[in-house]
């Protein structure tokens, strides 16, 4: 996880700023499938 920054966002038609971080993800892809990954990440997203 990355700090939380204030970044430009576009937002119906116009930019504003709001406060955005970067999430990350390791995995080993002989154990898990990337669809997997993507799915986990997705609910991470969806819960903050």
């Amino acid at each position: 996880m990355h700090k939380i920054q204030d970044r430009p966002v576009a937002e119906n038609g116009e930019i504003v700023i709001r406060p955005m971080m970067y999430l990350a993800l390791s995995y080993d892809h002989r154990i898990i499938d990337g669809q997997d990954a993507v799915r986990f990440l997705v609910a991470i997203k969806e819960a903050i």
